[in-house]
């Protein structure tokens, strides 16, 4: 064993300072950048605290300097050294680091272990492609913006865990192998071997049980949980993700978001310094989709969305009076400044707007004599007036519209601000903005293949209406509004919940407009409702989502760049070559059979 290793580091490559000058240490880590100057040989030695610059010298020590020679990018050393200053040494001050005013010259090196050239560089501002890094994870691992992802991610789990804690709530754990029960995304799910041809499904979160808790009496619960859904992946979503998952017994919607509005500040002020100023903005489920077009609205710029089926019902243009006449919604946006954009420029904003439906995006320029280009020839200046008044519109501005059913309007102008907030540097990392937005709609109308139509719980069949719509939910399900609320920052939805029913009477009037029939009833939820035959305490929570938050806490560009080990948007790891093939004994006792032969995943 190293000698140098068994007596154990004295200090991090991150530590040292000037008050260490003179004094000999022990240092350990990796190599990374060299420089060969003069005779010396100058080492970055790395670890996740810090960098250290470590120096041999053939003046100082021929043979170690030789030594010294030989190591190379990644190797793990273990040295000891004396403190000296880099300036006293005809060196420079490196302002970058907060080691940069000194040097460890080498006395003692032992080789801990040696390795093969990387397939890229370990460095901050790495030049290499997403997949070839999370081939090779661990590596990645080792460069300063992950390692500081993650260790914030360390830290706003303890602050979490500290912060409910103090306030009487208990940790307390649920089940990964559970039930398969409807949550609005496909499961994973698991073939049992002991029971053949059943499954168990991974949990999309802890709803049921940590309801159960509360029918239990343990009346302030809170988890650091794992969550898996099976669902189409982007930039903020993972197959598996994790969630500050809580719940409270005799809760309020206003309770429980002042208990989330500061443990939301508290974790901000910890981990990244940062004061999120005044009182939370609360906005309705309405009133975000009118002025935003998204229920998760960015709220660090206006460029508000404008509604105008009542200025356009009897316009001469066809697109948008038809759009009124058949129940759509014409809204438009205005553009400060645009209408320096040339026709190419604003008609490629068509781009955006299409993924979302959008059949077309209409557009006209603002000028001190009325409006040119585009649609302009179809108003006249009274009803540009009025148009441009209620877009707060100037000389020089350029108006953006969408006519179409109002769920394809307001994705896609909802979509094209956010896509133009980018643009125009309005959506700076480092700057945040929180709202509550509440008052969701309970239920949801979807069609069906037959044409036909049904009503879907928007949030979980759990989701308490208001006291208002407690008997007319039933008869009237589009007009109920629910006891629901999300937590949203800078256009993110970072975690969402509701009030529970917690009477059996309501519980079965949202059933019936589920169309759920008893006999479904009892398999999917029959141990929750006969839980609540025995007095069941009024209780509600929230979910908030860890990934999501340190991502935007730490302006990160993806879920991947705070999660230790990713899967791509393909839902694979590329480090373990995930998913996998099983053999043909594992079939066998599960009592399964490929559907086909299996196929290797593809490779991105």
């Amino acid at each position: 064993m190293s000698k140098l290793l068994e007596i154990g580091r004295s200090h991090t490559c991150g530590e040292l300072r000037n008050d260490s000058l003179g004094t000999e240490v022990v240092l350990m880590g990796w190599v990374g950048a060299w420089r060969d100057l003069g005779g010396r040989r100058f080492i970055d030695l790395r670890d996740r605290y810090g960098v250290t610059q470590v120096t041999f010298g053939e003046e100082l020590d021929a043979e170690l300097s030789s030594r010294g020679k030989q190591l190379r990018s990644e190797w793990v050393i273990a040295l000891r050294g004396v403190v000296e200053d880099r300036v006293a040494n005809g060196g420079s001050v490196n302002a970058n680091l907060p080691t940069g005013s000194l040097e460890v010259r080498v006395t003692e090196l032992d080789v801990l272990s040696r390795a093969e050239t990387p397939p890229f560089q370990i460095s901050d501002d790495v030049d290499a492609r997403e997949e070839l890094r999370l081939k090779y994870r661990y590596l990645d691992l080792r460069r300063g913006p992950l390692q500081r992802n993650l260790i914030a991610r360390h830290h706003f789990n303890q602050t979490v865990r500290n912060y409910l804690s103090d306030r009487e709530f208990l940790e307390l754990e649920t089940p990964f192998l559970i039930r398969s029960t409807p949550e609005g995304a496909r499961d994973y799910v698991v073939p049992s071997r002991v029971h053949q041809g059943t499954f168990f499904a991974l949990p999309q979160s802890p709803q049921i049980f940590k309801q159960l808790f509360m029918v239990g009496g343990y009346d302030k619960y809170f988890q650091i949980t794992r969550c898996f859904r099976d669902e189409d992946l982007r930039s903020d979503r993972q197959p598996e993700f994790t969630q500050v998952d809580m719940e409270l017994s005799f809760a309020t919607e206003e309770r429980i978001m002042s208990l989330v509005e500061g443990l939301i500040r508290h974790t901000f002020q910890k981990v990244i310094e940062v004061d999120l100023g005044a009182k939370f903005e609360r906005l309705t489920y309405a009133e975000a989709m009118r002025r935003f077009g998204k229920d998760a609205p960015d709220l660090r710029f206006g460029m508000e969305l404008a509604e105008l089926n009542d200025l356009v019902e009897d316009c001469d243009f066809s697109v948008f009076s038809k759009t009124v006449a058949g129940g759509g919604l014409v809204k438009a946006l205005c553009l400060p400044g645009g209408a320096e954009r040339s026709r190419k420029q604003t008609e490629s904003l068509q781009e955006v707007t299409k993924p979302y439906g959008a059949k077309g995006l209409a557009w006209a320029k603002v000028t001190a004599e009325g409006w040119q280009g585009g649609i302009s020839k179809f108003f006249n200046a009274d009803l540009q007036g009025a148009i441009g008044g209620r877009l707060q519109a100037s000389p020089g501005d350029l108006l953006l519209f969408v006519a179409d059913k109002p769920s394809v309007t307001n994705a896609a102008l909802g979509n094209l601000r956010l896509h133009l907030g980018d643009h125009l540097g309005l959506r700076q990392k480092g700057t945040f903005k929180a709202v509550w937005v509440t008052d969701f709609p309970m239920f949801d109308e979807v069609e069906l293949e037959d044409g036909s139509s049904r009503w879907v719980a928007c949030h979980h069949p759990f989701t308490a209406p208001q006291a208002e719509y407690r008997l007319s939910m039933e008869s009237d399900p589009g007009s109920a509004l629910a006891q629901a609320y999300d937590l949203v920052i800078n256009g993110h939805e970072m975690g969402g919940g509701s009030i529970r029913i917690h009477e059996t009477e309501v519980q079965e009037r949202m059933f019936r407009v589920l169309g759920m029939p008893e006999e479904e009833q009892r398999e999917k939820f029959g141990f929750l409702l006969d839980a609540f035959r025995f007095g069941p305490p009024p209780h509600g929570g929230l979910a908030l989502g860890v990934d999501r938050l340190v991502m935007e806490m730490m302006g990160a560009d993806s879920l991947r760049d705070v999660i230790a080990f990713p899967k791509t948007n393909r839902a694979q790891d590329l480090m373990i070559d995930a998913p996998g093939r099983i053999d043909k004994a594992q079939y066998e006792e599960l009592a399964l059979a490929p559907v086909s032969e299996p196929q290797e995943p593809t490779k991105l």
